[in-house]
């Protein structure tokens, strides 16, 4: 669909309507400071937040989730970001979400080093299929560096995907 310049100027006034696919959810796993960004930014955008962290202590400093969890939930509209990969639960984390039917599973994390989710999801004994599932890096390539940035572009790429676009300035 093209848009017109009168949808265009509905959009930046804050009058256009709501994305219409508000089935999606992102379920966001272990809490930390670009877990709380996504969260947040999420909701704003549509989705149904889900916080997943088996560390009670850690979860209660999170706040912007619709739901907290200690476990993965999926479905085939269900989206996971795993939002730290040096935690000593990547694996089996992991692995319980690839087990489920969801829609999409991907680890922060630099392409610049080594992909822990491998080896950790190999020890427990995880078809390679299955771990070729996970998507990382994640996000689009705008040099995020900050919490708010890295859940920006992770967001932005979850969006692109739901819109069926390819993200970033390729129209």
């Amino acid at each position: 669909m093209t848009e017109t310049p009168v949808d265009a100027c509905a959009v930046a006034h804050g009058d256009a309507p709501a994305h219409e696919d508000v089935s999606r959810t992102l379920v966001v796993v272990f809490a930390n400071p670009v877990a709380e960004f996504l969260l947040h930014f999420a909701h704003d955008v549509g989705f149904h937040t889900v916080l997943v962290e088996p560390d009670a202590s850690r979860a209660g400093k999170i706040k912007n989730a619709d739901e907290v969890r200690a476990d993965p939930i999926g479905s085939p509209d269900t989206d996971i970001v795993v939002a730290d990969h040096h935690r000593a639960e990547l694996g089996p984390m992991l692995r319980d979400a690839l087990a489920m039917p969801t829609r999409w599973v991907g680890v922060i994390g630099s392409p610049r080093h080594p992909a822990p989710h491998v080896a950790a999801l190999r020890d427990l004994g995880v078809a390679e299929t299955d771990i070729e599932r996970v998507h990382r890096p994640i996000g689009l390539n705008i040099g995020s560096r900050t919490p708010g940035e890295i859940a920006v572009s992770t967001l932005a790429g979850l969006i692109a995907d739901r819109n069926g676009r390819p993200g970033g300035f390729e129209f």
